[in-house]
């Protein structure tokens, strides 16, 4: 499958933009990816295991619900990083 990784996290992917991933759930993706490119995980989810605030999964275009939410090797899977300030 593939990961679009936003541009606030590209400090963590050497810059790119799309990545592979592997996994059956968002979570297993988020696991793998972390593997890859330590402290990606941390910046998506928090210490309780929840979407941080400010994130929102796309799979194939569709907003997903949580990171039980299944997906396969033939998905896109889309971080959406919201913007924020004043």
């Amino acid at each position: 499958m593939r990961v679009l990784i936003p541009p606030p996290l590209h400090s963590y992917t050497g810059g790119v933009s799309i990545v592979p991933g592997t996994g059956a759930t968002l979570a297993e993706v988020l696991d793998d990816l972390d593997t890859r490119y330590p402290g990606i995980r941390f910046r998506i989810i928090d210490e309780q295991d929840r979407i941080r605030p400010h994130i929102r999964f796309f799979v194939n275009a569709k907003m997903a619900a949580g990171i039980d939410q299944t997906v396969g090797p033939a998905d896109d899977v889309q971080i959406i990083c919201a913007l924020s300030g004043g």
